[in-house]
C-alpha cells in the first residue's frame, strides 16, 4: 500500500508576518484498509493527525518552522506491521491574510453502543448566531436520519437538540456522518453545512470465535522443544483497539498427559502452539488433543469473554526403529541347477508406521554367497525377505551355503539412533543332489577325415561325462540325427564308426562339414539324457572328374559368330580341380573334321565350328576333360549343341528342326512322372476294387446258419420226357426266372462275375453213392478256383443225360423211388444230407 495524499492546501502567510495559522491541509487516505491503519506525525508540536487522516496545526506556526525539514507522516498497518511514510512540503503563500468568520464546529460525538435509553436520548444542541435575529430551523442529513438506515438520528427544528432514538452496534455501523442544516423560515440557508461525526463507542458484547472448532496439527516424533507445530486463530467483533477486541490465549488441557502433562505451550497473542519438552514417540502416544481457549479483554478472566476449541496434535513418525529379524538364523532347501525359486522366508518387525519408507525393509546379503548365487527381494505385502536363487548351484561343488543377511530401512534412521544386533540373521541353505544330464565335451567335437573313408573304419570314442559324482550310474550312447546314415556308435564305450564311404560331395555335406548328433542317457531314476553334435571335416580327394558346362548349347549355321564358350564343373575343391585340359575326341572322326576347341584359360575353352556350313541340327560333341589332381582325373563329356539357322541378330529363326530331332531330357522326365502317376492310380484302383469284394464276401459269413440259403432246395425244375428228370440246386435268394432279374443286381453270397471253372460233369449214375466221389471232385475244383466265396460250399449239382436209371422225383412216393434202398449212408455226409436220408430212407408211411 502506498501513502495516499488527497489534496495539498497552500498557507496564507504575509510577508511581513512571522506567524502562521495552519487550517485543515493535508488528507491522507487509508486506501481501503479501515481502522487498520495509524497514522503519526513527526512534529506532534506543531501539527497533529487524526485518524481519518486530515493534518490539523497544533499551534501558531513560525515561518522558520517553515523552512526547517519537511513534515514526515508515517502509516502503519495494525494486523501486518508493515508501515508507509510520506514527506509533506510547507511553503507559505504570498497571498495576504484575510480575517474571515469562523464556521460553526462541533467535534466528533462518541455514543456507547448497546443503550438502554431512554429514548430519544439528546447527544447534542445544534445553535447558530444568526438565530438572535430571527427564527431559523434546524436538520440533519445522511445516513442514519433521512437516509437508510433512517430513524436512528432525530433534531428537534427549533431548538436544535440532536438525540439518537435506538440502541447502536458498533459491529454494524461503527460510525456516522451526518450533515446540519440551519435555515430561516423562508427556507434561506444562514449558514454552512456542518458535518457532525458520530462515533459508536464499543462495548464488550461479543465473545471470541474460532475460525475453526477443531484444529489439525502434526510434529515429528523425537522433536526437540521449541519445535513449532501450528498456529490456532480466533475472531472478536468487538474493537480490536481496545481492551474489547485483544484476544489472548492458552491451554486448557492435554490428553493423554504422557511423558508430561505439559509437553505444548502456546503463544498467548498469536496463537502458535510449540513443544515445551522432549519425549515425543509416535510408538506410544501416536496423537495428543490440546482443549485451547481464547479470552478478550486481554485475557482478563474476570470480565473477559472466553470460548474454547480443540487442537488435535499427530505425532508423525520417523525413522527411530530399525527392523528387527525375529529368528537369529533361518533354513531352507534348494535342488541344484534351480532358479528363480524361493528358499527361506526371512521375516522382521518394525514398530515404526507401517507402509511407509521407515517401515519397509531392504535386505542385503553381506557375506556367505561371493559368486552372488542368491538375492533377498523383499515382498512388498509382508515386508518379508525373500532368499532366492538367481544362478544354478551344483551340488558337487558345494552342498551347504550359510549367509548373512543385513535388514535395512529404505530410509537412513533417524540422527542418533543406532542400529541393533537383530537387524542381521544367518541363513543356512542345504542343496539337494539331483540326476543331472550327462554332457559331452568339447560339443561339438570336430575331427577331420580324408575323403571316401571306407566302411567299418573307427572315428573316435565320443564320449559323456556324468557331472553326478556321488552316484554310480553307467551312460550309454544312442544315434539322434545322421543325415547321410554314414555312421554308429556303440551303445556303452560310444565309440563311432563308419557304415558306409565318407562323400564329401553329398548333399548332406556343407562347407566339407558333415554334422551328426548323438544322445548320451544315464541310469538314474528318472533318467538323464544329453546331446552332442559330431562334427567331421572331410578332406577332399580327386574322386570327381570333370564335367562340361554348359551342357547345352546353340550355334549358327555359319561360322562367322559361332565360338561358344564353356568350363567345366568338379565336385572336388583345389587343387584337385582346375586348371583343367579340353580336348576334342578321336571318335567319330567328324568331330574333329567340323569342330575345333581353343583353350583360353586354365578353366575356360572355346568351341567353334571348322567348316564354313553345318546342317541345322542337334549335335554332341564328345570333349575331354582333365583336372589338376594327382593323379588326374579326366572325363569325356558330351556338349549338346544345336545348330540352327539364325536370324540377322544370331538369334535361332528355325524350330523345326530340333523338334524333328527328339524331345528334351527335361520334356521326356516330364512325360515320364505322368505315365508313373496314371499307372500308380490304376493300381490303387483295382486294389480298391479287391478289398470290397473281399468286404461282400466277409460280410455274407454273418448270415445265420438256419437261414442259410445253401441248406434248401429252392427251385425244382422237370423238363423233358418220359423218366429224364434234372434237378439243379442253385444258391440264390428267388425262385424267379433269370429274366426279370433286374441287370447288375447280385446276391452277396454269389461268386464274382468271371469265367466259370471247368467243374466235374457227372454222368447218370445207376447208384446214389457215386453222390460222394462227384461232391469231393467238386470240392476240389472249387478250392482251386479263385472266384470261389470264402468258404466251401456246394455250387452246382447236374444230373444230365438220358437213360438214367434213376427215378422220377417227382413221384416221391411211387414204388420207383426205390424205397428198398438203404440211404442211411447220407447222414455221414453232414446235416446238408440228413434230409434227403429221412425221405428215401423212411419206409412207406
Amino acid at each position: 500500500m502506498t501513502l495516499c495524499v488527497s489534496v495539498c492546501l497552500c498557507l496564507h502567510v504575509s510577508p511581513s508576518d512571522l506567524f502562521v495559522c495552519f487550517s485543515p491541509a493535508v488528507r491522507f487516505v487509508d486506501c481501503g484498509r479501515g481502522d487498520l491503519v495509524r497514522f503519526e506525525c513527526s512534529n506532534p508540536s506543531h501539527f497533529r493527525i487524526e485518524a481519518d487522516g486530515v493534518v490539523y496545526a497544533a499551534s501558531t506556526v513560525r515561518r522558520s518552522a517553515l523552512d526547517a525539514s519537511p513534515l514526515l507522516i508515517t502509516a502503519s498497518d495494525a494486523a501486518t506491521q508493515q508501515q508507509w511514510e510520506a514527506h509533506v512540503l510547507l511553503a507559505p503563500s504570498s497571498h495576504q491574510l484575510k480575517r474571515t468568520k469562523r464556521d460553526w464546529v462541533i467535534p466528533p460525538i462518541n455514543v456507547p453502543e448497546n443503550s438502554r435509553g431512554p429514548f430519544p436520548q439528546e447527544l447534542v444542541r445544534i445553535r447558530s448566531d444568526h438565530d438572535k435575529n430571527r427564527s431559523l430551523r434546524y436538520s440533519v442529513t445522511g445516513p442514519g436520519a433521512d437516509q437508510p438506515p433512517t430513524g436512528i438520528f432525530i433534531i428537534e427544528p427549533i431548538s436544535g437538540e440532536l438525540s439518537v432514538n435506538k440502541p447502536l452496534d458498533r459491529e454494524h455501523i461503527s460510525n456516522f456522518h451526518l450533515r446540519a442544516h440551519a435555515v430561516d423560515l423562508n427556507g434561506n440557508q444562514v449558514e454552512n453545512p456542518i458535518d457532525i461525526v458520530i462515533n459508536v463507542i464499543d462495548m464488550n458484547d461479543n465473545r471470541p470465535e474460532f475460525t475453526h472448532q477443531i484444529w489439525n496439527g502434526t510434529v515429528p516424533e523425537g522433536s526437540k522443544p521449541g519445535t513449532f507445530v501450528m498456529t490456532v486463530t480466533s475472531v472478536d467483533k468487538d474493537d480490536p483497539r481496545t481492551a474489547n477486541g485483544m484476544l489472548r490465549y492458552k491451554i486448557l488441557s492435554q490428553n493423554p498427559e504422557s511423558p508430561t502433562s505439559n509437553m505444548y505451550t502456546i503463544n498467548n497473542k498469536t496463537g502458535g502452539i510449540i513443544t515445551v519438552a522432549a519425549g515425543l514417540d509416535r510408538e506410544k502416544v501416536p496423537q495428543y488433543t490440546l482443549i485451547i481457549q481464547a479470552t478478550d479483554m486481554e485475557g482478563n478472566p474476570m470480565y473477559g469473554l472466553s470460548n474454547t476449541a480443540t487442537a488435535v496434535i499427530r505425532v508423525t513418525d520417523v525413522n527411530d526403529n530399525p527392523p528387527e529379524f525375529t529368528a537369529e538364523t533361518f533354513f531352507g532347501e534348494v535342488p541344484e541347477n534351480r532358479v528363480n525359486v524361493i528358499v527361506a522366508n526371512l521375516t522382521v518387525t518394525d514398530k515404526d508406521q507401517p507402509n511407509t519408507p521407515a517401515w519397509n525393509a531392504v535386505y542385503k546379503i553381506t557375506g556367505g554367497d561371493p559368486t552372488g548365487r542368491f538375492s533377498v527381494p523383499t515382498d512388498p505385502t509382508t515386508n518379508e525377505g525373500l532368499v532366492t536363487v538367481v544362478k544354478p548351484i551344483d551340488y558337487e561343488i558345494s552342498r551347504t551355503y550359510v549367509l548373512t543377511v543385513e535388514a535395512r530401512n529404505e530410509v537412513p534412521l533417524t540422527r542418533g539412533i543406532q542400529s541393533r544386533r537383530q537387524s542381521t540373521a544367518t541363513v543356512s541353505i542345504r542343496v539337494l543332489d539331483v540326476n543331472e544330464s550327462p554332457y559331452f565335451e568339447p560339443n561339438p567335437r570336430l575331427i577331420t577325415m580324408d575323403d571316401g573313408t571306407g566302411a567299418d573304419t573307427a572315428l573316435i570314442a565320443f564320449t559323456a561325462q556324468d557331472p553326478d559324482r556321488f552316484m554310480e550310474q553307467s551312460i550309454s550312447y544312442s544315434k539322434l540325427s545322421d543325415p547321410a546314415n554314414w555312421l554308429r556308435i556303440d551303445p556303452n564305450t560310444g565309440r563311432i564308426t563308419t557304415i558306409a564311404i565318407l562323400d564329401r560331395e553329398s548333399p548332406f555335406v556343407r562347407n566339407s562339414l558333415y554334422n551328426a548328433t548323438f544322445m548320451a542317457r544315464d541310469s538314474g531314476k528318472p533318467s538323464a539324457s544329453g546331446t552332442g553334435v559330431l562334427q567331421i571335416h572331410l578332406r577332399d580327394i580327386n574322386d570327381n572328374a570333370p564335367k562340361v558346362f554348359p551342357q547345352e548349347t546353340e550355334v549358327c549355321e555359319k561360322p562367322e559368330p559361332n565360338a561358344i564358350n564353356i568350363t567345366a564343373l568338379d565336385g572336388d575343391l583345389n587343387p584337385n580341380a582346375g586348371p583343367f585340359a579340353f580336348e576334342l575326341a578321336h571318335r567319330p572322326s567328324d568331330v574333329r573334321r567340323n569342330w575345333t576347341i581353343t583353350r583360353v584359360s586354365g578353366d575356360y575353352a572355346q568351341v567353334s565350328l571348322k567348316i564354313g556350313f553345318l546342317e541345322s541340327g542337334i549335335y554332341e560333341l564328345p570333349i575331354i576333360i582333365t583336372d589338376s589332381g594327382n593323379p588326374p582325373m579326366s572325363n569325356t563329356s558330351y556338349l549338346r549343341i544345336k545348330v540352327c539357322q539364325c536370324d540377322m541378330n544370331g538369334d535361332c529363326s528355325d524350330q523345326q528342326h530340333i523338334m524333328a530331332a527328339g524331345l528334351g531330357t527335361g520334356a521326356i522326365i516330364s512325360i515320364l512322372l505322368c505315365i508313373i502317376i496314371l499307372l500308380i492310380l490304376v493300381l490303387m484302383f483295382v486294389v480298391w476294387m479287391k478289398r470290397r469284394d473281399k468286404e461282400r464276401q466277409a460280410k455274407q459269413l454273418l448270415i445265420d446258419p438256419e437261414d442259410d440259403v445253401r441248406d434248401n432246395i429252392l427251385k425244382y425244375d422237370e423238363e423233358g420226357g418220359g423218366e429224364e428228370d434234372q434237378v439243379r440246386m442253385s444258391p440264390r435268394d428267388t425262385i424267379e426266372p433269370d429274366v426279370i432279374r433286374p441287370g447288375g443286381v447280385r446276391r452277396l453270397d454269389e461268386r464274382p462275375l468271371h469265367p466259370e471253372p471247368q467243374y466235374p460233369m457227372r454222368s447218370a449214375a445207376p447208384h446214389p453213392g457215386d453222390i460222394g466221389d462227384f461232391i469231393n471232385e467238386g470240392l476240389k475244383a472249387a478250392d482251386n478256383d479263385p472266384t470261389a466265396p470264402p468258404y466251401d460250399s456246394l455250387l452246382v449239382f447236374d444230373y444230365e443225360g438220358s437213360g438214367s436209371t434213376a427215378g422220377s422225383l417227382s413221384s416221391l412216393n411211387s414204388s420207383s423211388s426205390g424205397g428198398d434202398q438203404d440211404y442211411d449212408y447220407l447222414n455221414d455226409w453232414g446235416p446238408r444230407f440228413r434230409k434227403l436220408a429221412d425221405m428215401y430212407g423212411g419206409s412207406d408211411d
